[in-house]
């Protein structure tokens, strides 16, 4: 495994991008800016090596960008209602960056920061230090990103947290994946399969009404592979709420703690290149990028547009903390918090 970093000044600080590259050339490039995914390269059908990551050409760009684009937010990632949660009978107030809701742990969170690296012969690990009532979360947490990539194109991420007080913690990654190239165009025709049979519901406000229904009958389902496009449009209420899809599914057979593969299948017949995820969460956050618009510029000179890529966001459910039918986000003092994701990255077999 061939590895390199380069660094880039910023305002809040030097900014490092590690290179990690296997012996057939396919490489990832991560950065410590909000444990961030910068590039995934892997090959077509053809061959050719490409990146399947939306990204910016300039890795300073990535800092306060709405779009969130690569990078991991916490300390609760996706959103709390009102910005409300009680702990242990109090009552905490988060700033509210998504009206009327908390976002993404806050305007600034765990994906604005600058994290500190180290250097693994296969990947990185990132650590970085919340103190107690950063955002106004409880407790001084430790978190740490550690991000692997292998000579089977499979790159993986294990998020590792414990905490002096009781708090929450719901931590995920935000990379917007595009199989034909990360500058190619809309993902409508990509077909997706999601081993969900069950969705979350939400209100005008993206929060989650607190049911879990049947996705039979619905644009929801993604059981059978479809085209992303096919249903986008539908006259259904959280698609119009959305303007396309941004909603999170139950997985099928989730239990705490166990790893479930071949979650989640994202495939473009143009390229030919299959990405299968896994995950040890209860569901994800599928979101078509509708509303992303004016982004810093990309490595084509221009930016991002709607549905240009697909985040598939593993994590626990939105508005767990007020929602106790949910699996629950919280975390008692001194215990450890685990999550593991793993994108793996192939070909599609051609007769």
């Amino acid at each position: 495994m061939k590895t390199d970093s380069s660094t880039y000044p910023s305002s809040l600080g030097d900014i490092t991008v590690f290179r990690i590259e296997n012996a057939s050339g396919a490489f990832v490039e991560l950065s410590t800016l909000g444990a961030g995914i910068l590039s995934v390269n892997v090959p077509d059908r053809n061959g050719k090596i490409g990146n399947v990551a939306l990204r910016y050409a300039n890795p300073v760009d990535y800092y306060a960008d709405d779009a969130c684009m690569g990078k991991s937010p916490g300390r609760y990632a996706n959103r709390i209602a009102g910005g409300h949660l009680t702990i242990g009978g109090k009552t905490y107030n988060l700033e509210i960056n998504a009206a009327p809701n908390s976002i993404h742990g806050g305007p600034t969170g765990f994906q604005n920061r600058i994290w500190d690296a180290m250097l693994l012969a296969d990947g990185v690990r990132m650590t970085y230090h919340s103190e107690d009532m950063e955002e106004s979360f409880p407790g001084a947490l430790d978190v740490s990103a550690t991000f692997r990539w292998n000579e089977k194109n499979e790159l993986s991420l294990v998020f590792r947290a414990v905490c002096d007080a009781d708090t929450v913690v719901n931590l995920t990654n935000h990379a917007y994946w595009n199989l034909r190239g990360a500058d190619s165009g809309t993902v409508l025709d990509h077909i997706l399969k999601i081993k969900a049979g069950k969705w979350l519901p939400i209100d005008a406000t993206h929060i989650p009404t607190g049911e879990i229904e049947d996705v039979d009958g619905t644009p929801m389902d993604f059981r059978v592979p479809k085209k992303i496009g096919r249903d986008i449009n539908s006259d259904f209420p959280p698609l119009n709420i959305g303007g396309g899809y941004g909603q999170c599914w139950v997985f099928d057979d989730w239990q705490p703690g166990k790893f479930q593969e071949n979650l989640v299948e994202l495939r473009d017949e143009c390229s030919g290149r299959i990405l299968i995820m896994g995950s040890d969460q209860p569901g994800a956050q599928v979101y078509t990028a509708n509303r992303v618009t004016d982004t810093p510029l990309n490595c084509s000179g221009r930016s991002y547009g709607p549905q240009e890529g697909i985040a598939i966001e593993m994590q626990h459910f939105p508005d767990s903390p007020n929602k106790l039918n949910f699996p629950a986000t919280f975390l008692p003092a001194g215990e450890i918090y685990e999550n593991h994701i793993v994108w793996h990255f192939s070909l599609l077999k051609y007769s």
